[in-house]
């Protein structure tokens, strides 16, 4: 076993309990950080910092509302405190650049990390494939129509695995510290070509319907979904519209020496386990 404990945020979402599962697998003591967890932790109560970072020598830090002032306030404080209890390495999920009104808040979000004293690593991941088979995209794939007003714009989706090794190589290894890691799939793709690949997999009829705007944002109210999520939402499918994500990186493979999981993988590989049996 390692003499390292990583505190993991996040721990049960798309990329926190995948990085929790790789820490165990090499060894790693993990603390899942949650408001229920033995220490609590909570971003917003200050008071349940201290015991969350005793004896903790790494984070993989996941921040609600990265895009807040809030946010990048949390942050700041937060590893600070971190590094003057001994944490030596930090790793942060961030977002790409652009698409997001608040992204000059992600930015400070960002350098209070790099002012803290930790040896960081800041992830910047495009729209996991997980989205389709986890998350917000699961109910309409279920459905067999995706209904979004993202047009023809293609993004760049990237496997939530590969972004869990990526953080658990800067939280085990040498070699990453002051990187920002920008993480893409290996080819772009337009949401109806996501939906396509599922369809092949699984064998079922299953379609993407690009709308407008105002014509999804009227879907999403009659469907109950809450205002903030639908102006959230609708902003960045309009933002991947305009093609302002059409462009790879290379993150992937300078990190782990790899090429990055293409989609249709991902999708073969989730048809198989049941994930979308209607």
């Amino acid at each position: 076993m390692s003499d390292e404990m990583v505190l993991v945020t996040g721990a049960t979402g798309k990329t926190g309990r995948r990085v929790a599962r790789l820490l165990k697998e090499r060894g790693v003591t993990v603390r899942e950080a949650s408001r229920s967890g033995t220490p609590s932790f909570d971003w917003t109560d200050q008071d349940t910092w201290g015991p969350a970072l005793r004896g903790v020598t790494g984070l993989y830090l996941v921040v609600p509302s990265l895009g807040s002032p809030q946010a990048a306030e949390a942050i700041g404080a937060f590893t600070r405190q971190a590094a003057a209890a001994g944490a030596r390495r930090a790793v942060l999920l961030s977002q790409p650049e652009g698409g997001d009104g608040g992204h000059e808040h992600v930015l400070t979000a960002e350098r209070a990390l790099e002012s803290a004293g930790l040896a960081w690593t800041v992830l910047r991941p495009r729209w996991f494939f997980q989205n389709f088979s986890e998350d917000f995209l699961l109910d309409p794939v279920l459905s067999g129509e995706v209904r979004l007003p993202a047009g023809d714009g293609e993004e760049a989706f990237v496997d939530a695995e590969d972004i869990a090794e990526v953080a658990v190589a800067a939280l085990t290894e040498d070699g990453h510290a002051g990187r920002h890691y920008e993480l893409s799939g290996p080819r772009l793709m337009t949401f109806g070509d996501a939906v396509g690949e599922i369809a092949r997999a699984t064998g079922r009829d299953i379609r993407y319907a690009p709308l407008t705007p105002q014509a999804y944002m009227d879907e999403q109210r009659a469907q109950g979904v809450p205002e903030e999520w639908i102006q959230l939402s609708v902003g960045l499918y309009a933002y991947v519209g305009s093609g302002g994500l059409a462009s790879l990186s290379d993150g992937v493979q300078r990190s782990l020496g790899r090429a990055p999981r293409d989609f249709a993988d991902y999708a073969r590989t989730a048809a198989r386990q049941g994930l979308w049996n209607a």
